[in-house]
């Protein structure tokens, strides 16, 4: 599990997790010693560090589920006048470095019998919205990475899924929501984040190739096939 802090998604995959009897769980982060969930076992990992990504893949040779959850997210970075080295960084944290923690765990899922990749990644990638624009496309990349290593990992009998959602109701995204529209105003759009972790466990037990875990992600989703505004259109409108 990657991207695990203080009550973000990944603290409620690796809590949820252990209550749901999985036999070591094994929490990963850029600041490890953020990580409070008992019973998890703890290691370093930073996306942008391949000997930390390596390292932690050398550990955790038993892993039989790989949870992409870290990410990083810059509010107000566009593509027209946003630092270019922001930009790339974001791309090579959330597409790069998701990528080089896929390949270096992959043989060791293989070795266990295939076990299973699920990418967290967010309805921004359909959706557009000043401000976020850069993180939406790195997201899309994203989506479009974890179909192509779906029918990749296949063969190694390594199921891939997709967790997409719109807003859950950690403290980061709250205050980024708070300060955006004014406090308490997207309340209503937020979803319990521990009941998005059990909706996305839920949906890989039965085989769903990409879980839409809130109604923004359903919404999103929809709006591909049609030529009506995307749910972050309609929300920045208001």
């Amino acid at each position: 599990m990657t991207g695990v802090g203080a009550e973000n998604l990944g603290h409620h995959f690796v809590e949820q997790l252990v209550a749901r009897g999985a036999k070591r769980v094994y929490a990963t982060a850029r600041r490890p010693e953020l990580i409070d969930v008992p019973g998890v076992e703890v290691l370093h990992l930073d996306l942008t560090d391949r000997e930390s990504i390596n390292a932690a893949a050398a550990v955790a040779r038993d892993v039989d589920l790989l949870v992409n959850n870290a990410a990083v997210f810059a509010a107000g970075l566009n593509f027209t006048d946003g630092d270019p080295a922001l930009i790339r960084g974001l791309f090579d944290t959330n597409v790069h470095g998701t990528l080089d923690v896929i390949r270096a765990f992959a043989p060791g899922l293989a070795a266990n019998g295939g076990g299973a990749i699920l990418n967290v990644l967010s309805s921004a990638a359909w959706a557009t919205l000043d401000g976020i624009n850069v993180y939406g496309a790195s997201k899309a990349a994203a989506w479009s990475m974890t179909n192509g290593l779906r029918s990749e990992l296949a063969g190694q009998g390594t199921f891939v899924s997709a967790l997409i959602f719109g807003m859950a109701a950690t403290p980061p995204l709250r205050a980024f929501a708070d300060a955006v529209a004014g406090p308490g105003v997207l309340d209503a759009l937020m979803t319990d984040p521990a009941v998005i972790v059990g909706r996305a466990l839920d949906g890989l037990e039965s085989g769903r190739l990409e879980i839409l875990a809130d109604q923004l992600a359903i919404d999103a989703k929809a709006a591909l096939s049609s030529d009506a505004e995307s749910v972050y259109q309609t929300l920045g409108a208001r």
